[in-house]
């Protein structure tokens, strides 16, 4: 094992994916010289060179448009849309293109498209570059979403997700890159299946379901409700499409109770698909109302007071947690 950045493991990824399949290639704005605005991609141009990293002008939809043609005749992209927020700009390309040719032609044209994005507020960015769109994403059929929460999750998803025959969003936490968070990650190649949750922490008395950033917010909360006696399981689904439903409604009829902290305005959010799911196929299980820790429903405001108040923290979660316990 090794410690590395939230950063590293993205670049880690790509590049052995690229170093190791002829076929991948890079396409984004500002990806060569600075690497995308984070520098994630750092190094790759100059190691793969301009046939294999692209840099493009400011147009999402020519991204994602050339990402399909490319994948419709044997190339693996991935599309680097940069912030999530204009994954809307390219929504025909889309929830159109991309997420019904393969079905369309029964199996015959593949689309190996990964598309990668910023998303997540938390660095006052503004409400046109923070927002999380995990909810609006699950409901394009066909769609697959990565919202990894730790750099061994980073590498190992986003290795899937390169080497998958169907289009994927990967969206990663900006926050958790400009924060410099690191974690251990095997040395040797390794992948995690897409579909398969992780239990960051077992507990007995609730349990919550949180993503990206928000799972380490979910375990600092779970340790101050320690202190009071209070057992938190936190269940990290690591991918919404496919979602692990069998670890969620296991970790339920073990607790009784279910929390779910999406960092989303409440309405439309992924919390509430999720939660929708637990009350269809395991509301028996459930002694308590299933809560949401959700932000408002308005636009991420750019004030960095505002943007802290405006984000769902350990104290919405906590309120959250006894309310139902």
């Amino acid at each position: 094992m090794k410690e590395i950045t939230y950063l590293q493991a993205i670049n880690e990824a790509v590049n052995e994916e690229m170093e190791r399949d002829n076929s991948i290639i890079l396409i984004g704005e500002d990806v060569r010289v600075w690497g995308s605005a984070l520098g994630e991609f750092a190094g790759l141009f100059d190691k793969y060179g301009p046939n294999r990293v692209l840099d493009t002008p400011i147009s999402e939809r020519a991204i994602l448009g050339a990402s399909i043609g490319s994948a419709a005749t044997g190339m693996r992209p991935i599309a680097n849309i940069m912030f999530c927020d204009f994954l809307a700009v390219c929504m025909p390309e889309l929830a159109n293109a991309l997420t019904k040719m393969r079905y369309m032609s029964a199996g015959k044209v593949k689309m190996p498209v990964t598309i990668m994005t910023y998303s997540g507020a938390g660095i006052s960015a503004a409400a046109e570059h923070s927002s999380c769109l995990d909810g609006l994403l699950m409901s394009i059929i066909g769609l697959k979403i990565v919202v990894p929460s730790t750099p061994r999750d980073v590498k190992g998803l986003l290795k899937s997700a390169i080497r998958d025959d169907n289009p994927t969003v990967f969206a990663y936490h900006k926050f958790l890159i400009t924060d410099g968070l690191t974690g251990m990650v095997p040395e040797e190649d390794y992948i995690i299946p897409l579909g398969e949750a992780d239990i960051k922490r077992e507990g007995n008395d609730v349990t919550v379901v949180a993503t990206g950033l928000m799972v380490h917010r979910a375990l600092n909360a779970a340790r101050q409700l320690e202190d009071s006696g209070l057992s938190i399981e936190i269940i990290d689904p690591r991918t919404l499409r496919p979602l692990d439903e069998l670890t969620i409604l296991n970790s339920v009829k073990k607790t009784g109770k279910l929390v779910i902290m999406d960092e989303e305005p409440l309405t439309g959010s992924a919390a509430g698909e999720i939660a929708a799911i637990v009350a269809d196929k395991g509301f028996y299980y459930l002694d308590a109302p299933i809560k949401r820790v959700c932000a408002p429903d308005s636009p991420v405001p750019f004030s960095p007071n505002l943007e802290k108040l405006w984000m769902p923290d350990e104290e919405d979660l906590i309120e959250a947690v006894r309310e139902i316990a």
